[in-house]
């Protein structure tokens, strides 16, 4: 057997291990930049800066939407085109240019009296850190800073806007029993 294989072997125990904690996830929390996003800006001759979003991630998003889970993004930096996608995506509570990570998260739980056992965080840098305490799980890109990946619950084999939330997606799915019809049957999207 050859490292890869192991490897393999060693993150499929480790998701299994998280499957009780992931079937308890009622709001899945994403940080857009880094995470969405390949992290990457591209600037217009105007200032408009133009992102590019993962198509593969928002189908995920709508998946778990529909399976009742609520999205809800926490960015540091604030775009037009970042709340275009989440219009598209039909995710309603998001949050931009926030300062405190940690004090927004903890407001937005208080007030809709959410506990830390139905939340999971995807995050790709240390201002993501703060959220720590405040969620179930914490999971990083494989592009991820190394301060955020040695205290994750989990490191994601895919990078940020390249499929890393559509692992998180599909192994929430999993979890709850409701992947296995999706991967076979399809999905049609419900208006």
């Amino acid at each position: 057997m050859n490292f890869l294989s192991i490897n393999s072997i060693y993150k499929e125990i480790k998701w299994r291990l998280l499957f009780k904690k992931l079937r308890k996830i009622e709001f899945l929390i994403l940080d857009v930049d880094g995470v969405l996003t390949d992290g990457g800006l591209w600037f217009q001759n105007d200032g408009y800066i133009l992102k590019r979003f993962d198509v593969k991630d928002g189908l995920s998003l709508n998946l778990v939407q529909e399976a009742g889970i609520k999205i809800i993004l926490i960015s540091g930096g604030e775009s037009v085109c970042t709340e275009i996608r989440a219009s598209q995506l039909g995710i309603k509570d998001c949050f931009f240019d926030v300062k405190d990570k940690y004090k927004r998260l903890k407001d937005f739980q208080k007030e809709k009296r959410i506990s830390i056992a139905k939340c999971a965080y995807v995050g790709d840098d240390v201002n993501d850190i703060v959220v720590r305490p405040l969620v179930s799980l914490l999971f990083a890109p494989f592009n991820a800073s190394e301060s955020l990946k040695s205290i994750s619950d989990f490191k994601l084999q895919k990078s940020g806007g390249n499929g890393a939330v559509r692992e998180v997606a599909e192994r929430i799915l999993q979890s709850k029993g409701l992947w296995k019809n999706y991967s076979k049957y399809g999905w049609i999207k419900r208006t």
